[in-house]
């Protein structure tokens, strides 16, 4: 009976012992519930390794969440260096979602204060390794170089297209030196016909062609790579041709070389090329993400321009400084917005969404590195595996494989038909001279039409409008007007 009671008071009390046990890990680590945070991996390990608690950020395409799994860039190279040290590893997503800055406190935030308060052994993410991060924790050799850089939506940075975008390719000068050499290479031209006998042998009898208009209408000919009359038949002549037809060669060549460049750059010549065109200009918001150690450079830095932005972004910080790099990008594909961040996720951005550019400039070289707990053992082992990593290729075989751009085929896409408003200048041009040309012919018909009444004593509209009618061979409307003038005449 004593032994019977004793069992059932044992039972009953390991089971309030479990279930408070579990009701405590439940409050203690709620995120296991409903949306995961944290995973176990055991891949490639086996029992009895020692087990890493790593800690990350989601980060496109670093870390990503696919399923029940996460994947990226450090993942698989996470799964490298633990195959290379024998090492199992849970990875944890950092729970304030921060890389890691110093708090009013004195405390760190991100996955530099998970490092320092024992939450994680390491941190394999795009962590820059920064001289304050390096004075708390240890950072392996860099797996990747970056540095600071402009992201920026094309159609907020791009120039409005001129519409004689035709001319771009040649300068203001060029273009004047161009009409002086046709002009004085014309006059050359008539004045070397005029003196030469063998191409007007009897002045007093024959007719010269090479008048000054004809000389214009050869060279312009020449500059269309067509034929044109008259044909030179003095040795100094055709010299002074030949001359202007290879100088005309190329300078086409030039032209269509540069005209097509023109044509195929996405961005033309961008208003915004450094940060000090960024400061100089009025029309985009810029910012960075809070708390990040491109804020802080750009705090710390003795340059003008630098500090300018630094100005700029605090005052404005709860409008200009964002949280994640997801909202960076999205703002800016959506609003007059211009990030300043790490360039090898603005080159990802670029890729993945065509409608982004980086701008040129890039500043404060530096690295992303695996950050330790100082004195820790993993340290030196894990930078040795980086750098068999990078010289097996194995880095550059990741970096091609997850920064690949979806963006190659639309760019061709994008740049095959020519658009309107590149050619503008062109068409506008070509309307103008097909008015003046039929104002001049219309001209030259009522001059000829002015001479034919006078002779025929008729009214000057009546012979114009016969005159259009047989051209246009418009056989009732000119029976018409010939009945209508001779009952005038009767």
């Amino acid at each position: 009976m004593d032994k019977g009671l004793h069992f059932t008071i044992c039972v009953v009390t390991t089971v309030l012992l479990l279930r408070e046990s579990s009701q405590a890990g439940e409050e203690k680590d709620p995120e296991l519930l409903g949306c995961p945070q944290s995973w176990f991996y055991s891949r490639g390990a086996g029992e009895g390794l020692p087990t890493l608690t790593v800690t990350t950020i989601l980060e496109d395409p670093y870390v990503m969440v696919r399923g029940a799994e996460l994947e990226g860039y450090c993942m698989e190279l996470l799964a490298a260096l633990a195959g290379m040290l024998r090492f199992q590893y849970r990875v944890k997503v950092v729970g304030d979602g921060q890389y890691g800055a110093v708090a009013a406190g004195g405390n760190w935030s991100g996955m530099i204060g998970e490092i320092l308060r024992r939450e994680a052994d390491i941190a394999v993410a795009p962590l820059t390794v920064t001289s304050a991060r390096e004075e708390v924790v240890s950072f392996t050799t860099p797996f990747l170089q970056t540095g600071i850089g402009i992201l920026l939506r094309k159609d907020t940075t791009s120039q409005d297209m001129s519409f004689f975008h035709f001319l771009s390719p040649f300068s203001k000068e060029t273009w004047t030196a161009l009409l002086f050499a046709y002009l004085l290479t014309c006059f050359c031209l008539f004045l070397v016909a005029r003196l030469s006998p063998c191409e007007w042998n009897e002045p007093k009898n024959e007719e010269n062609h090479f008048t000054f208009l004809n000389s214009l209408w050869f060279g312009a000919g020449a500059l269309a790579l067509q034929g044109a009359t008259p044909r030179p038949q003095a040795l100094s002549v055709r010299v002074i041709a030949v001359v202007w037809w290879l100088f005309t060669l190329a300078l086409l060549a030039a032209y269509i070389a540069n005209f097509t460049a023109l044509l195929s750059s996405g961005s033309e010549q961008l208003p915004i090329q450094t940060f000090e065109d960024l400061v100089k200009q009025r029309n985009l918001e810029f910012g960075t993400l809070e708390g990040s150690s491109t804020f802080y450079y750009f705090k710390n830095s003795k340059n003008p321009i630098h500090q300018m932005i630094y100005e700029y972004m605090e005052k404005r910080r709860e409008h200009v400084l964002v949280k994640t790099y997801q909202e960076a990008v999205q703002r800016v594909m959506d609003s007059n917005y211009a990030f300043i961040g790490e360039s090898i996720s603005q080159d990802l951005a670029a890729a993945r969404h065509c409608n982004l550019i980086r701008a040129p400039e890039v500043i404060g070289a530096r690295g992303f590195g695996i950050a330790t707990a100082q004195a820790s053992p993993w340290t030196q082992p894990l930078s040795i595996a980086v750098l068999k990593l990078r010289e097996a290729g194995d880095l550059d075989y990741l970096r091609n494989k997850w920064w690949e751009s979806s963006c190659l085929r639309q760019s061709r896409d994008r740049w095959g038909p020519l658009e309107p408003p590149a050619l503008g200048g062109l068409f506008l041009t070509l309307g103008i001279g097909l008015a003046l040309g039929v104002l001049a012919a219309l001209a030259e018909l009522s001059s000829s039409s002015r001479r034919a009444a006078v002779h025929a004593k008729k009214s000057c509209c009546s012979v114009f409008t016969e005159e259009i009618c047989t051209r246009l061979r418009i056989k009732g409307a000119a029976r018409q007007s010939q009945e209508t003038s001779g009952k005038a005449n009767a």
